[in-house]
């Protein structure tokens, strides 16, 4: 990851403007705040990516947010495309005055350079590619895929600077780290994932209290513990193992997949409040 914040650093004097790509589902805690101090003497445009697969509700109170904050973002869902034909024009008007000073230089048609940034599983290959027109960068759910710096040249007289997602190396609140664990930011197999899924109630019970019930046909009162609301989900499904017992693995890993693939709804797991 040094690596990484060496190569963002080291690049930055080199483009014009910053696109953050965030997770809409959690745009707080996949802000690497590393980042936001590499990229401070840039304007910036954050995304809240997909945007389809979170509260829409939610997702314009954090629009909100950052608007009171002095920053600009926007809503984007790469995987459908929505939003992404807002993003140059975002910028575009963020180096508004930069454009016309060089335009009074005999710069005209200079191209515009963007920073592509984000941490990992956000979504960021995939905005290129559709920015671009094509599969330009690999593309894959699960994080760490993207390997090097890349320019992509676009049609609209833009270049793209790619760079390797970037995770910081510790989480000082725990809920930042858990929120990355729920969403699939940091990989499943070096966590455990049925302490997890039980955590993971208890948030939704917070953010999204009828998702579980809708789903599972679970009901839930307000003396059950999440432990016990996992273990009705995992009944619910038939998730057992000799002796009547609950396969939690099984059950946990049935209820990130369905939460990631959104078949619990549109769940924002992080409110600006």
């Amino acid at each position: 990851m040094a690596k990484t914040r060496r190569m963002i650093s080291e690049s930055i004097k080199l483009v014009d403007a910053v696109v953050e790509v965030t997770d809409a589902r959690i745009p707080n805690s996949s802000r690497n705040p590393e980042i936001s101090k590499i990229t401070a003497s840039k304007p910036r445009l954050i995304l809240l990516n997909k945007c389809d697969a979170a509260d829409p509700d939610a997702t314009a109170k954090w629009l909100e947010h950052y608007k009171r904050e002095g920053l600009s973002a926007a809503a984007t869902d790469c995987k459908s495309g929505r939003g992404v034909e807002r993003v140059i024009p975002a910028v575009r008007a963020l180096l508004k005055d930069d454009i016309a000073r060089w335009e009074e230089k005999g710069m005209v048609g200079r191209p515009v350079r963007i920073m592509i940034v984000g941490i990992p599983n956000v979504g960021k290959s995939a905005l290129i590619n559709r920015l671009s027109g094509s599969k330009r960068t690999k593309v894959e759910d699960r994080p760490g895929v993207t390997r090097g710096k890349q320019w992509i040249k676009l049609k609209n007289n833009c270049e793209l600077l790619d760079t390797p997602g970037v995770l910081a190396p510790k989480f000082e609140d725990k809920n930042v780290g858990l929120s990355l664990a729920f969403t699939g930011a940091v990989k499943d197999d070096i966590l455990d994932t049925e302490t997890l899924s039980v955590l993971f109630v208890n948030r939704l019970r917070a953010v999204a209290p009828g998702a579980i019930s809708s789903r599972y046909s679970v009901e839930i009162t307000d003396g059950m513990t999440d432990l016990e609301v996992l273990e009705a989900i995992g009944r619910r499904r038939g998730f057992l193992v000799s002796g009547g017992e609950i396969n939690y693995e099984r059950t946990a890993a049935v209820l990130f997949d369905e939460f990631r693939s959104q078949k619990l709804g549109r769940i924002t797991l992080e409110l600006p409040e």
